[in-house]
């Protein structure tokens, strides 16, 4: 049965390999790292976009303009945030402060923009001997979901994450206190550390992913928290009714059942809180997508500027051998040329005198196309001049700003309520995570 749980929660987790790969791609173009996409090149040979430009002997220059898009949004966050008090909130202000809320969600906003999914989990427990409700934001190559469809989450039935505990965090919250069991968790984690390769193949699955089964970190073990939403058969008289209940499980990377307990907390649902965005047929599409063929476009458009820039004759002279007097050299022609009033004397012979040669038009094409593609990123975005901070301000036009402010906002407004309602379901099951205790049940 565990086992089975396992492989589902395994397969959920495969299921998502797209959206985790598509978000690497998009967290690299935010962070810098803008030309890693690999291309074929002139040969076929699959390659870099980095390497390919070097080996053709170009520069890969970057112009990061999607890390100041997101700055600016999370920015702009922030700022409502404090215009409206969304943390002042009496029944969430201490919550808001022990667990750094605001700091919280504006690295959670920046993940959302990226991936498009915000995923937070709300816990009611004990840590370093105090006892309080905790968020933390979740790290979505480590979350699990069955596939669904509504954007509130309300037909998901199974969820979870993978977490990376050291043994004594293993034996604190699964050992009971118990010496015996304590020793057995200690013998069932040495030999799954001993035996790490099987990766998966206890389940059925001798291919599985290493970095589902196993932990990334030295001394640390992997245990996986799998939620569930459980069924029971009530019989009454004639009549037979379903009650339905969260179930936990904590599973030991072999299927072997650590702990389990029904939903402790006052709400009855697990502990988790999420949002995908757009979520549209069950596909995530990030903000950040939305822009990342803008930047590809504005990068290439910038090397070859440079190229064309590089190999432009640029103050070249054409200086006819038979105007060379004697007793003067090239050199001292270079010379005397670099100089601000420098003086060449020539022969007077023939029809040609020298004459500077310097290209101005060669690139007037590409600096068009590169501020067409500017003006597409901040349309494609929404993000313009008044909303970065950048549209000047006067007496006269403060109005006028304040005004473009907010029809600036209004591009991003359908983002900010998602994320507000994230929020906000987020701070109700806060308030609602009242422990009932929990039940670790012995090993088997």
């Amino acid at each position: 049965m565990n086992k089975q749980l396992l492989q589902s929660a395994y397969s959920a987790w495969s299921a998502a390999e797209p959206l985790r790969a598509r978000r690497e791609r998009y967290k690299k173009y935010t962070y810098g790292d803008q030309w890693s996409d690999i291309i074929p090149d002139s040969r076929g040979r699959k390659r870099s976009e980095y390497d390919t430009i070097v080996r053709s002997g170009g520069k890969p220059l970057t112009n990061n303009l999607i890390r100041q898009l997101v700055k600016t949004i999370v920015g702009r966050f922030r700022a409502i945030s404090e215009e409206k008090g969304l943390y002042a909130d009496s029944r969430i202000s201490t919550l808001a402060a022990e667990n750094e809320l605001p700091e919280l969600d504006s690295r959670l906003l920046e993940e959302f923009l990226i991936s498009g999914c915000a995923v937070q989990r709300v816990s009611s427990e004990t840590r370093y001997g105090t006892e309080g409700v905790w968020v933390d934001n979740v790290d979505i190559r480590k979350f699990f979901v069955n596939r669904f469809l509504d954007p509130r989450g309300r037909d998901i039935d199974m969820l979870g994450m993978l977490h990376e505990l050291s043994f004594p965090e293993i034996a604190s919250r699964f050992g009971g206190g118990d010496t015996r069991r304590i020793e057995s968790l200690r013998k069932l984690f040495a030999t799954l550390e001993h035996d790490g390769a099987f990766a998966g193949e206890s389940i059925g699955e001798p291919s599985g992913n290493p970095a589902f089964f196993c932990s990334s970190r030295a001394g640390r073990f992997r245990v996986v928290e799998l939620w569930t939403l459980d069924s029971a058969e009530k019989r009454n008289g004639k009549r037979t009714d379903f009650t339905f209940r969260w179930h936990c499980r904590w599973l030991a990377a072999d299927g072997t059942l650590l702990g389990e307990y029904d939903s402790p907390y006052a709400h009855g649902s697990h502990p988790f809180v999420l949002r995908f965005y757009p979520l549209t047929d069950g596909e995530v599409h990030s903000f950040v997508e939305d822009v990342v063929e803008q930047q590809r476009c504005i990068n290439r458009l910038i090397v070859l500027i440079d190229r064309v820039l590089s190999s432009s004759a640029k103050g070249v002279l054409l200086f006819p051998r038979n105007q060379m007097v004697d007793n003067f050299s090239w050199e001292d022609i270079t010379e005397r040329w670099a100089s601000a009033d420098g003086v060449i004397p020539i022969s007077g012979l023939g029809q040609h005198l020298p004459q500077q040669v310097a290209t101005t038009n060669a690139d007037t094409g590409a600096y068009k196309l590169l501020e067409l593609q500017m003006k597409l990123f901040e349309n494609i975005s929404g993000v313009g001049d008044a909303l970065s901070g950048r549209a000047g301000v006067n007496a006269k036009g403060a109005e006028m700003y304040n005004t473009q402010v907010e029809n600036a906002t209004i591009a991003l407004a359908d983002i900010f309520s998602t994320f507000t309602a994230f929020t906000q379901a987020r701070n109700s099951k806060a308030c609602a995570s009242i422990t009932r205790g929990e039940c670790v049940r012995d090993m088997p």
